[in-house]
């Protein structure tokens, strides 16, 4: 990293104040330690800048220092939280907010910092007795009348790191204005004197299954095909939580749905922050799924799913027409999950017109192709599923939401809770398997009907990472580049769309023609629309040092013999338009 001396001088002004006596000796020890290191670096990383809300709130690497995951950050933004909660909702006799956690390490310490934080400031909290799926407490903000919530986690995220989403009343991640006013309240703070570290007890309430029952119950009520599992509740369901939270009601969940044939993997249902069996646990990752595989193998599994360490997304595992198990991608598993409730709602002739579902602009585009067969109303919005949660709130009362997910493996079948929800995806990636399998149809043949019917499409994500304050202005750079220097061609075919999220103009490439879009707020997104449909987005993540891309390319399939063959044209062009890209 670029040390200049400015840099440097305020990187240490900041840290000697993390010297003071509002601090606890470990930290104290820990700063002076990286203040005493000739080598500056860490000193930097840890200091340079303050976290901030991105797409899912705060995440970073646990340790001391203003950029870093600690009691003193998570205090700050709980009192910024605080401080905003107490202008927003002055009228109200009693706010109250609830507050979840993950496995991860100190994540309950961070939790029980924030339930503090926020008594001490006069807010009733409902503070979760251990570790829950993060959809959960989504659903607890709503069920118990909160106007906010606190949820610590890092999701997939490996184990250095923690994090802490906010939400507000209507039980979704904050956006704007909330977001922005929040961030202003946290960094009015002045020292960590104005954080309220000492709780109220009396102000505390621990929450357990008094919230998961009602939450389980509803989710059973999102079955649609309850007689085609009592004709397949044998089915070889292999079920891994990957060391996290999905252990507590995910298989109670698959029971209550009726399935009796739930095989676990024991070593990955030992809930612990250090991920042991496992280098990422990530489920979108082939080998956080390979102890899931083998016991799948073991057992002839019919299907294999996990859910990550928060369990709000999932994982699946198909058997292709080799019997191999392969993991499929987060735009299948989103457009299997769609097409089964849309299709389903249809046969069971629930469907009047008032319904719609919703994906992100990043997630395959032949979910549109199945809802408007269906004559289903589809929204694109953002990435995050805050900005699935806006589209929900927005038709609250005059239409009725069928469902709504992204490419990053997050589904959400319901509006009683408004995050992605490992636990009512999985029970219905299930049951979609017992539907199929009344059509004498296995996993493999239910996704090619779904090609066959409405075109292949295959997509890939692509994540270059670049850490710390260089990676940063790297992909400052990278997009400025993209910007003023797009591609004319992807894969061989010519560019004719271009869509720029941070000016939200829709660019006719042929014409010159500029159009405004309709997005609720501005973005850092790029994407390019070629002759052929290919589909190229670009975004650096909120969340982490990474910038993504994602590449989606469309097909003509003539039978269920022609999917290996797309699948192999598929990859021939998604590598042109990588070489094209530079990546």
């Amino acid at each position: 990293m670029e040390n200049n001396d400015e840099l440097l001088k305020s990187v240490t002004i900041k840290a000697e104040k993390w010297l003071g006596e509002g601090y606890d000796a470990e930290t104290r020890a820990e700063v002076k330690r990286m203040l005493d290191n000739s080598d500056k670096t860490e000193l930097i990383e840890s200091f340079y800048r303050d976290l901030e809300f991105g797409t899912g709130g705060l995440r970073g690497i646990m340790g001391a220092g203003s950029n870093r995951m600690n009691i003193y950050t998570v205090g700050a933004a709980t009192q910024g939280l605080a401080n905003y909660l107490k202008e927003a909702f002055k009228d109200l006799p009693q706010i109250k907010v609830a507050v979840g956690h993950d496995v991860r390490n100190n994540s309950r310490r961070f939790a029980e910092v924030v339930a503090d934080v926020f008594s001490a400031n006069g807010i009733k909290v409902y503070l979760f007795d251990s570790f829950r799926p993060t959809p959960e407490l989504s659903f607890a903000i709503r069920h118990l009348g909160c106007q906010s919530g606190v949820n610590i986690t890092a999701s997939h995220n490996p184990k250095e790191y923690n994090g802490y989403k906010a939400y507000w009343e209507d039980g979704a991640q904050i956006i704007t204005p909330h977001d922005v006013n929040i961030i202003d309240h946290v960094n009015k703070i002045a020292g960590v004197e104005e954080i309220k570290f000492k709780g109220n007890p009396d102000l505390i309430q621990i929450i357990g299954r008094d919230v998961d029952e009602p939450y389980l119950a509803a989710v059973k009520g999102l079955s649609l095909s309850p007689e085609a599992i009592a004709k397949h509740k044998d089915l070889k369901i292999v079920y891994t939580p990957i060391h996290g939270t999905g252990v507590k009601l995910i298989p109670e969940s698959l029971k209550n749905y009726g399935f009796e044939n739930i095989i676990h993997v024991p070593e990955q249902d030992i809930t612990s922050g250090d991920f042991p069996t496992v280098e990422s646990p990530n489920p979108e990752n082939p080998p956080a799924m390979a102890m899931a595989i083998a016991k799948a193998k073991e057992v002839g599994a019919d299907l294999v799913m996990a859910s990550d360490p928060d369990a709000d997304r999932i994982g699946v595992v198909l058997r292709d027409n080799k019997g191999e198990y392969v993991l499929i991608n987060g735009n299948q598993i989103v457009m299997i999950l769609l097409n089964y409730i849309m299709t389903r709602n249809a046969e069971l002739g629930r469907l009047t017109g008032k319904e719609y579902i919703v994906k992100t602009i990043v997630t395959t585009e032949t979910i549109k192709s199945i809802a408007d067969a269906n004559n289903i109303t589809m929204y694109d919005c953002y990435t995050g599923f805050k900005w699935i949660a806006a589209v929900i709130a927005a038709n609250e009362g005059t239409n009725r939401y069928l469902g709504g997910g992204e490419e990053s493996y997050g589904f959400l079948a319901e509006d009683f809770c408004r995050d992605k929800d490992a636990v009512s995806a999985i029970s219905l990636m299930a049951e979609a398997l017992a539907w199929a399998k009344e059509k004498g149809m296995d996993f493999l043949q239910m996704l090619q009907d779904i090609y066959l019917k409405y075109g292949y499409s295959h997509e890939v994500g692509i994540s270059v990472v670049r850490p710390g304050k260089s990676g940063a202005e790297e992909i400052q750079a990278m997009m400025k580049n993209f910007r003023s220097n797009p591609p004319k061609t992807l894969g061989g075919s010519e560019v004719e769309i271009i869509k720029d999220y941070d000016s939200l103009n829709l660019t006719n490439v042929k014409t010159g023609a500029v159009e405004k879009m309709d997005m609720p707020v501005f973005s850092n997104v790029l994407q390019y629309f070629t002759a052929d449909g290919t589909k190229v987005s670009i975004r650096p993540s909120g969340t982490e040092p990474k910038i993504k891309f994602y590449i989606e390319v469309h097909d003509k399939m003539t039978s269920a013999e022609d999917y290996d063959a797309a699948n192999a044209r598929a990859d021939e062009k998604i590598n042109a338009v990588k070489a094209d890209l530079g990546i």
